[in-house]
């Protein structure tokens, strides 16, 4: 099942994607967060609404908004969580091949959210040197504390496609200030929809793939995970509890801009896309400001 919050004639609201059809769930006044927090009851009442005659609106007809446009808080992100990211970073920063043992926790800004076909707003006045990193997200649907691994994945609502556009000299000036290096403004393309996770879904197997202008940049596998989504939800949920809506962006694997000889950035006009499998493709055009 696939959520989608979307406009149309001026209206924001949420619904299902079905092939090429938005269904609208609720009255207008339902947002990704009400549907999120009603769990179980909300996905069978929308089962009952697919059954129905629901006013079905085509996919060309609408503007698909990040599935969660004001998210409840900071993104919980992980740095460093592919072994060959790793290694490309410290060869980047002459540091030792060592792998850490430990997740590396930051956040990015709920304004660095933007949708999933919008124009990503490079500011050059704040950064020139914009990278790409796509990920898996997924989003929480369970509020929860002190997770066991096993237990974990029963808290997980849905996934989603995220790209963690960073700015690389923010990031690594002033003692390594990841969370404003990470945080620009409508920087960070989020969707195109929420894949409500079910047993057709195997997250510890899936193809993420960036491409720059039809170019491949990345190419991984999140099988390759050093830390995998249990231990992650087990991990951050020792220090603080999670709740519904909150969303984790797991990380990227090699092949980002900065690690590359020589070094790319994201230029005026590039078109970046980020894609994992089974969970959709965002398409994006940088706009330098």
């Amino acid at each position: 099942m696939r959520l989608v919050t979307f406009e149309h004639q001026g209206r924001q609201s949420v619904g299902v994607l079905v092939d090429d059809q938005v269904v609208e769930i609720g009255d207008g006044r339902q947002s990704m967060l009400d549907v999120i927090e009603a769990g179980e009851s909300a996905i069978s009442d929308i089962k009952a609404i697919l059954q129905s005659a629901a006013l079905r609106i085509s996919v060309t007809e609408v503007t698909l908004m990040a599935p969660i446009p004001k998210p409840i808080r900071n993104i919980l992100c992980v740095g460093r969580n592919y072994a060959e990211h790793v290694i490309e970073g410290n060869r980047n920063h002459d540091r030792p091949d060592e792998m850490p043992p430990t997740p590396t926790w930051f956040t990015k800004a709920t304004t660095s959210v933007c949708g999933p076909y919008d124009d990503l707003l490079l500011t050059a006045t704040v950064s020139q040197k914009f990278d790409w990193e796509a990920e898996l997200a997924i989003v929480i649907g369970t509020e929860g504390r002190n997770i066991a691994e096993q237990e974990a994945m029963n808290y997980v609502h849905s996934l989603a496609v995220f790209n963690d556009v960073s700015a690389r000299d923010i990031q690594h000036s002033y003692a390594d200030q990841w969370f404003k290096g990470k945080s620009a403004d409508r920087s960070s393309p989020f969707g195109p929809w929420l894949t409500v996770l079910d047993d057709s879904i195997d997250p510890t197997n899936l193809d993420i793939t960036c491409r720059v202008n039809g170019i491949t940049k990345q190419q991984s596998n999140t099988s390759l995970m050093m830390f995998d989504i249990p231990f992650l939800i087990c991990d951050i949920s020792r220090v603080m509890t999670l709740l519904p809506g909150d969303i984790i962006s797991t990380g990227t694997p090699s092949g980002v801009g900065s690690g590359r000889t020589p070094r790319e950035f994201l230029k005026d006009g590039d078109v970046l896309e980020t894609e994992v499998e089974t969970l959709g493709t965002l398409r994006n055009v940088c706009r330098t400001t």
